[in-house]
């Protein structure tokens, strides 16, 4: 294939950055979702891709994408906004049983819990007749529906609610544990009981209560829109989208039961509205957030437990929908170790059998995060620098080891191409339409970097 274009096809895709001596690679592994909100595997090697609209996706190991939709639930929902099809969750013992869960806003606008099954005959194809409804929670905005779940270590469903919507939490719902809203729901699936299609596990904090709802195991949330678990030590990670100021990271052990993470009397670390509220050492606080100017709707993602010989494991992986923002924490210290903006509307990440990642972008684009080793800095320095960057009538590329170079604009269309032994080049601009172009450059020993060029005229 022509490495040229191999790297047009893949230019607006593959974007690097360096953690330490670690580099990781945002991929294209498949494209033509529809507004894809969740990635998930079944225990093999497929990823499932929820559809906001409704239904949900196979792909499969090599990129392809199945043509018959798993499910289709587009008839039974209301979609648009903060609604739709929002969360999918297989069984732990989904070989055996066949049984899934979904979570969706009906065509009321609220949350609608549900199992399904697969398929008796078809591992690719879900039974649509098999809906057993699980639980229904009322939504008195069209916002802040949450929309997560996920199965716990401990073989129990969790789910993340939202605080209702509007905003400020105006009813001081996250707050109020007579209410299923602004929680994080804990349900055992596999033994129902009280007339329900749940039962509410023993350790459950407000088990046995009679005004204080059974099913919750922390409450004080906003928007919990994307949570998981560390495979390795079965952390819950929870990325609660902010109000006006903060995003914010919680991480506490899978174990600890009756949490208040603090919404509406706090947002992040801040104060937000502690009208009647309890004392702050009751709250637990979160391990990290960023403030909205850089990024005002937070996407979870997970820690890294993939390739062991990966400097990113141990490290919690995250994003933004709006800024296109992604960050990486070390899990134990919640120190931002990587930060950057790539201009995609992230809206989910998801996590393969193995441990590797991947993570959608709204426009229905599918990535792999490939981390890869790169030689240390001490054996081959890879120091470049663009100067001035913002640039008018032209740039000077200083760089190691230089052997060529090719700019492109956005679109992928090549601007400029030279094979050059000098470390110092100046690049010509002042034709170039303002706006943002791409460099890539090749060094000895087949290395490669790619950089940013914004042209202001």
């Amino acid at each position: 294939m022509n490495p040229r274009l191999t790297f047009l096809t893949f230019l607006t895709f593959l974007i690097s950055a360096t953690l330490q001596a670690q580099s990781f690679d945002l991929s294209p592994f498949a494209s033509g979702f529809s507004a894809p909100l969740n990635i998930q595997h079944a225990g093999d090697e497929r990823l499932f891709i929820v559809e906001q609209g409704g239904r949900i996706k196979i792909l499969n190991p090599d990129g392809s994408v199945n043509t018959s939709p798993f499910l289709n639930l587009s008839g039974s929902i209301s979609s648009g906004g903060e609604r739709g099809l929002l969360g999918l969750a297989f069984h732990p013992d989904y070989a055996n049983n066949g049984y899934f869960f979904v979570n969706y806003t009906d065509p009321n606008g609220d949350t609608q819990i549900s199992r399904f099954s697969v398929d008796a005959l078809d591992p690719d194809l879900a039974d649509p007749n098999s809906e057993l409804p699980i639980l229904s929670i009322g939504q008195p905005y069209g916002n802040h529906n949450g929309g997560c779940i996920a199965f716990g270590p401990d073989g129990y469903l969790y789910i993340g609610m939202g605080d209702g919507g509007s905003g400020g939490d105006p009813q001081n719902f996250s707050q109020n544990n007579s209410s299923l809203l602004g929680k994080m729901l804990r349900l055992d699936i596999d033994n129902p009981s009280g007339g329900q299609n749940y039962g509410i596990p023993p350790d459950n904090p407000f088990f046995g209560s009679t005004t204080e709802a059974q099913e919750i195991w922390a409450y004080g949330l906003r928007n919990p829109w994307k949570f998981t678990f560390d495979r390795d030590n079965g952390d819950l990670w929870i990325a609660d989208v902010g109000q006006n100021a903060y995003e914010e990271i919680n991480r506490v052990a899978y174990t600890e039961a009756g949490i208040n993470y603090g919404w509406r009397c706090y947002e992040g670390n801040a104060t937000y509205n502690t009208n009647n509220c309890a004392d702050p050492s009751t709250m637990e606080f979160p391990i990290a957030v960023y403030p909205h100017n850089v990024g005002s709707s937070i996407t979870g993602g997970y820690v890294y437990r993939g390739a062991l010989s990966s400097p990113l494991v141990g490290h919690y992986l995250f994003a933004d929908f709006v800024s296109g923002y992604m960050g990486v924490l070390e899990s134990s210290s919640g120190e931002l170790v990587y930060q950057q903006s790539f201009g995609e509307n992230w809206a989910s990440f998801g996590e393969d059998i193995n441990g590797e990642l991947y993570v959608c972008a709204f426009n229905g684009i599918v990535y792999k995060i490939e981390p890869e080793v790169v030689l240390n800095v001490n054996q081959f320095s890879l120091n470049q620098q663009l100067s001035p960057n913002p640039a008018n009538n032209h740039v000077v590329l200083k760089s190691d080891y230089l052997t060529s170079y090719m700019i492109f604009d956005l679109s992928g269309k090549l601007i400029e191409e030279k094979t050059t032994q000098d470390n110092k080049v100046t690049i010509d601009t002042q034709s170039w339409p303002s706006g943002l172009y791409l460099i890539k450059t090749n060094h000895e020993q087949g290395l490669q970097k790619i950089g940013k060029i914004l042209i202001q005229h």
